[in-house]
Order: C-alpha cells, then structure tokens, then sequence
C-alpha cells in the first residue's frame, strides 16, 4: 500500500524555488528559545525539526543548548533530507502546517502523529505570509484560526500547552496513550 501524499510534486518545486530566498523559513529562529527550554525541561537531546527548511532551528538550538544535541531534519523541499523520516521522542514543526496544501493537510497532521514518539512543538501562523508563490497565491496555503487548528490537534494528540500570539498560536503536545 502506497504511503498517502505528503506534498504534491508541483508544490514541492514550488517550495524549492522559494528556499532559494535567503529571508524564506526565518520563523524558526525566533521560536528557537522556546524549542531549547522544552527540549531541556523534558530532559531531550534529540530533535526532529519535520519541515526544517534549510536547517535554521538545529544550528540555533546547537547554539543554545550546551550539551550535544542529535538532530535530524525533514524537509521535502530539499533532496538531502526528503525521505519519510523516523519516529523521534521530541518533534518540532515550526510555522510549516500553514504551508501545506488545503487537501493535504489531515495527511500531514497524521504524519506528525506517526513521527512524534512523545513530545512535539507545533507553531501555526493563522494569518497572510508577506511571501507569495510563484502562481501568485500567498504562501500560508491554510489561513483558518486556532478553533479550527485545535480539534486537529486534539484528536492525533494530548494538548500540554496552548498559548496564542497575535497572528497565531503555539502548542506543546505529547502523544496519546495506545
């Protein structure tokens, strides 16, 4: 049986050509801080950044958090870290989910629950990119509040933490019991 679709291969030329822009996929950095400390309170020194762009959040967090972390990176965009990755107990996804394709997203978000072994921090930003795609739509392919996030979230997850910011929200969760 054929693993469901994670991106449509249009869009992941499109998302290519936009990786090329040096100011694409900054988010992580300024959620990197807030990574490191649950990383560090839930006492873990692996990460999977899934929709790691090129890379951004893993040097961050090396940057940060003085012992040795073991970091692997998902990003379909980018060949070198394409291939379907393995469960990890600490998963970071930030500010991704709003660049999925509409119909693709519940494949995404169950994806997410396969590789979060335990925790996972989520970030979504619920309004306009300022980039726009090479077809001329907005980059933030999803642009629905956090009342329509959080039941997504709730029924492949246990929601630890919910905090909102003014363009969108983020969200510690764990995975749920078997």
């Amino acid at each position: 049986m054929a693993e469901p679709a994670l991106i449509s291969e249009d869009y992941r030329r499109m998302q290519s050509e936009l990786h090329r822009n040096p100011s694409y996929g900054v988010a992580s950095l300024e959620y990197a801080p807030l990574v490191g400390k649950v990383m560090q309170v839930a006492g873990m020194t692996e990460i999977l950044d899934y929709g790691a762009g090129k890379g951004r959040l893993g040097v961050a967090l090396q940057e940060m958090i003085e012992q040795r972390l073991t970091i692997h990176h998902y990003e379909p965009a980018m060949p070198q870290w394409a291939q379907p990755p393995q469960p990890c107990n600490f998963v970071a996804c930030i500010d991704v989910l709003e660049h999925i394709e509409p119909e693709l997203i519940d494949n995404v978000l169950d994806d997410l629950k396969r590789v979060t072994a335990r925790v996972g921090v989520f970030t979504v930003h619920t309004g306009p990119a300022a980039k726009v795609l090479l077809d001329g739509r907005n980059a933030h392919l999803i642009q629905k509040p956090s009342s329509w996030w959080l039941p997504k979230f709730t029924e492949r997850f246990e929601l630890v933490t919910f905090n909102r910011l003014t363009m969108g929200f983020w969200v510690v969760v764990e995975r749920k019991p078997a």
